[in-house]
C-alpha cells in the first residue's frame, strides 16, 4: 500500500489557501484545528494483504472517533478512504462528503486534489457493496488470522518477512449463490452504500426503458450543470422456479454527457447472463424465462443516498 500525504497535491489549485496538518493522535487537537478551519480533511486507512483476511470492517486505531471529533467542531468534513475494500462509516451522517480512493500510488495526492477542487469531476461506480456493519456480512466472524511461526532454524525472512505463514482454515460458504451484493438482496438487508453506487459533481435522468429479449434500451440525460459520465446499469431478475437470487446484473455502459446532452444507448444482454447452470448436465441450461428488467434498482437506491441535491460542490478558496 502506498499512502500519501494529506499536504500534497493541493499547491496548484489552491495557492492562497493555508493548510495545516494534525496527525490525529491527539484528538482534542485535532478538533481545535478544525474548528478553526474553513474546511476539515480526514485521512483514514486500514491496510490490508493478500495474506490475510480483516477481522472487522471497523477502522482501526480509533479512527471512527477521529472522525466523528473533527466532523463535531466542524460541519465542513471530508472523510478521504484508503482502504482495501469496504469500511464502516459509523459517522456518515456527520460528514459533508467521503471519498474512497482505495490505495491510489504515487500519484495518489495529485489525482486526489483535481477531484476535490473540481479539476475533474468524478463519475466512478463502487464495485462492491459497503455494509453498514459486520452484522450484516454472511460471515460476520471469520476464522483466519492466526500466524504460524516458521520453523525452528528457517532463514531470516523465511514465511511473509519472518510473519509465519497463515494457519489453515475453514470457511463454510452458507450463503451458497448469495454473493455479493446479491446477499443483501436476497436477505433484504439494506447497505450502507450499494455496489454500482457513485456520485458525481452532477445529476442524471433516465426515461424511455425498453426492454427486449436480448438487450435493453434507455435514455440518459445530463440534468446538472457540468460534464460527466453515468454509468446505466441493468439487473434482471429470475423466476423464483430458478431458485436464484433475486437480481443480477446483466449489462452496463458508460455514457458521457455534456450539462443538459441526453443520449439514448442500447446495452445488449448476453443470454448466459439469464441463464442457469444445470448441474445435472454440468452447463448452463436454458434461459430462466419470464425475465424481470430491473433498471429502476439501481436508480432507487443511487438517489437515496444522494445526501445533498445539488451534489456536494468542490473546493474552493480564494
Amino acid at each position: 500500500m502506498v499512502q500519501f500525504l494529506p499536504t500534497e497535491g493541493h499547491s496548484s489549485q489552491s495557492p492562497n489557501a493555508k493548510v495545516e496538518f494534525n496527525d490525529g493522535t491527539d484528538l482534542a487537537a485535532a478538533a481545535a484545528l478544525a474548528k478553526a478551519s474553513g474546511i476539515a480533511i480526514v485521512f483514514v486507512n486500514q491496510p490490508t494483504s493478500e495474506g490475510r483476511d480483516l477481522p472487522s470492517l471497523t477502522l482501526p486505531d480509533n479512527q471512527d472517533q477521529l472522525v466523528a471529533a473533527v466532523a463535531a467542531a466542524n460541519p465542513h468534513t471530508i472523510v478521504v478512504l484508503e482502504t482495501g475494500g469496504p469500511a464502516a462509516m459509523p459517522w456518515i451522517g456527520q460528514v459533508a462528503a467521503a471519498i474512497e480512493v482505495w490505495y491510489p500510488g504515487i500519484r495518489g495526492a495529485e489525482a486526489l486534489a483535481n477531484i476535490l477542487f473540481g479539476d475533474v469531476n468524478p463519475c466512478a461506480k463502487l464495485p462492491v457493496t459497503f455494509a453498514k456493519s459486520d452484522a450484516d456480512l454472511p460471515h460476520p466472524v471469520i476464522a483466519s488470522g492466526r500466524m504460524v511461526p516458521p520453523p525452528e532454524g528457517a532463514a531470516a525472512g523465511a514465511g511473509r518477512g519472518g510473519r509465519g505463514r497463515p494457519a489453515d482454515f475453514d470457511i463454510d460458504y452458507t450463503e451458497g449463490l448469495k454473493v455479493g451484493y446479491k446477499w443483501f438482496d436476497a436477505e433484504n438487508k439494506e447497505p450502507l452504500f450499494p455496489f454500482g453506487h457513485g456520485l458525481s459533481y452532477t445529476t442524471f435522468a433516465y426515461s424511455g426503458l425498453k426492454a427486449a429479449i436480448d438487450s435493453v434500451t434507455l435514455t440518459v440525460r445530463n440534468t446538472g450543470k457540468r460534464a460527466g459520465a453515468e454509468i446505466a446499469q441493468v439487473y434482471a431478475g429470475l423466476p423464483e422456479a430458478a431458485q436464484e437470487p433475486p437480481r443480477r446484473l446483466v449489462a452496463w455502459e458508460k455514457v458521457q454527457l455534456a450539462p443538459g446532452e441526453s443520449k439514448t444507448v442500447t446495452l445488449a444482454i448476453d443470454p448466459k447472463f439469464l441463464s442457469i447452470f444445470d448441474e445435472t448436465e454440468g452447463r448452463l441450461g436454458a434461459n430462466a424465462r419470464p425475465v424481470q428488467v430491473l433498471r429502476r434498482r439501481f436508480v432507487a437506491q443511487h438517489s437515496a443516498h444522494r445526501n445533498c441535491d445539488p451534489p456536494i460542490a468542490p473546493i474552493r478558496f480564494p
